[in-house]
């Protein structure tokens, strides 16, 4: 293979990766791609098995997934061994990084939420002074936007807010649960939207890459792909600068690997992309590279019950079904202590209520499970994290994974910004309960530790200065113009939404633009 040269080298085959090879491969393009990760298995792999036959009985192997709280023997398979890809930070600021190397990543396991930014995000330096506004607007991203919706079927409902752009849904017409309902009337009487919420309905349940883009790729007879290879490092022509071949091993057999190519896009996710980049000491002239690490806080929320449900009376009319609070906060007026915003995810179930919830046990706390069965009732924040320089990573010389290559360190914590927005978003979800009429049993005003969203986002952000960004506005590298990074690194701020949507529309626009410059000869 090291005497190939292919057009395109894709490494990763998620969301970005899987887009960029739908768009590269039918412009005429022929890709190659790269993956970590196995063809997933899915009878093998999902295979279901008692508790009494695994060897932990179900609970986690102690060691291997510490930071993954998803985790369990029931579907340890799914994520990175910690002990095979380390990473490391202060103790004192733990950072979750949940990985999957798997064909397909994380488009596989996603909760499939989708929204745009808006320009609140977009533009938020011009809004509130902090931070710096993206080199794009909504208004640039909105066709992209509206093309990969089709092929997700995002399923919405329009309702006009520029907080909360509308786009190309698939009609909810689903009605409010009473309990719903409620809430909904408590935040009209405060000013408060109570929306749907939109997700990606995709085909048969799955809208991942591996069913709604790898398919019509594979089908130009434009891409191979190669699974089980982990890429070191990248190498540049010393006479063009340009980046020119990519050395890698294969996972289980170990043997080292190259192939050269005219053009690499990067679609490893955000911290494998920018890993991969400092490993390899490429495109980083500004220095800025591995900073501005940002994600959202989650873990904040409520838990409530709703009286008329309990003791058997639970109905699906009554109990049941979401909503999503889009941000409403310093958008025409200031918060006191906090700048940007947060949404609330609202849901409710008429199952089984968590025994957390009471300060009881024994008898008394079977008495109250048994009550308040079918009444649940609540909240959880998705709320940005501002961007920080001196949130980043950088390599860690002395840890390495299974391959020998050196591991990410990875340093951020959040600041009284996100702990008040975390605040506000408990006290507003109470108020609103309350005035619904429910009642409030618990409340967690911690937000749980960085990372935890799997929404890592920056660390090569785009911008139009050299100086202070990696990428430009097509998400190619300002130093290494065949280089290009198509997943969530380029980010300059997060939002607080789910940012799938963002990031396959960027990899959308960014492959065309590629495609023009490599017909164009530019590239």
């Amino acid at each position: 293979m090291a005497e190939e040269i292919v057009d395109v080298l894709i490494i990763g085959s998620g969301h970005s990766g899987g887009m960029a090879a739908k768009i590269l491969t039918e412009k005429g393009i022929s890709c190659l791609m790269l993956n970590a990760g196995p063809v997933a298995d899915v009878h093998k792999d999902t295979e279901s098995k008692p508790a009494y036959a695994l060897p932990f009985r179900g609970f986690s192997q102690p060691g291997r997934l510490p930071h993954v709280f998803q985790s369990n023997e029931f579907n340890a398979n799914t994520w990175v061994d910690e002990q095979e890809v380390p990473y490391t930070f202060d103790p004192e600021h733990p950072y979750n990084w949940v990985r999957v190397r798997l064909f397909g990543g994380r488009s596989l396991f996603w909760s499939r939420q989708s929204f745009r930014l808006s320009d609140y995000e977009f533009k938020g330096k011009s809004h509130d002074g902090y931070g710096d506004d993206w080199p794009i607007s909504l208004a640039d991203l909105a066709p992209y936007y509206s093309r990969v919706e089709k092929i997700f079927r995002v399923r919405g409902r329009a309702y006009g807010l520029p907080q909360y752009p509308d786009g190309n849904f698939v009609q909810d017409n689903s009605p409010w649960t009473g309990c719903m309902q409620r809430f909904v009337n408590a935040g009209k009487q405060a000013g408060i939207p109570v929306c749907k919420a939109r997700s990606s309905l995709g085909v048969d349940g799955l809208a991942s890459s591996v069913n709604l883009l790898l398919p019509d790729a594979f089908a130009t007879g434009k891409l191979q792909a190669i699974p089980n290879v982990v890429v070191r490092e990248l190498t540049v022509d010393k006479n063009t600068g340009l980046v020119n071949e990519a050395h890698f091993v294969d996972r289980i057999s170990r043997r080292e690997m190259s192939v050269k190519a005219r053009v690499v896009v990067l679609a490893a996710g955000t911290l494998e992309s920018t890993r991969l980049l400092l490993n390899s000491k490429l495109a980083n002239s500004s220095g800025v590279m591995g900073h501005y690490l940002i994600d959202q806080i989650y873990g904040a929320g409520m838990t409530c019950s709703v009286p008329e449900a309990r003791d058997g009376r639970s109905t699906p009319e009554l109990i049941g079904g979401s909503a999503l609070i889009p941000r409403f906060r310093n958008l025409n007026t200031k918060a006191k202590n906090f700048i940007r915003g947060y949404a609330l995810n609202v849901y409710s179930s008429g199952g089984a209520i968590d025994p957390r919830n009471f300060a009881a046990y024994g008898e008394d706390l079977q008495k109250k499970l048994d009550s308040y069965h079918g009444s649940v009732f609540a909240t959880g924040i998705m709320g940005e994290v501002l961007a920080r320089y001196e949130n980043h990573v950088s390599i860690d010389k002395n840890v390495v994974d299974a391959w020998d290559i050196p591991a990410l360190h990875i340093q951020t914590k959040y600041t009284d910004n996100e702990f008040n927005m975390a605040r506000d978003a408990v006290d507003t979800s109470i108020a609103l309960a309350e005035a619904a009429g429910f009642e409030v049993l618990s409340k967690n005003y911690d937000p749980n530790p960085p990372g935890y969203s799997i929404h890592e986002l920056g660390t090569c952000r785009m911008g139009d200065n050299p100086k202070t960004s990696v990428l430009n506005k097509w998400s190619q590298s300002h130093d290494i113009k065949n280089l290009i990074v198509v997943d969530g690194a380029s980010f300059v701020s997060s939002g607080w939404q789910n940012p799938t949507m963002t990031i396959v529309s960027l990899a959308m626009r960014a492959s065309e633009h590629l495609a023009e410059q490599m017909r164009q000869g530019n590239v």
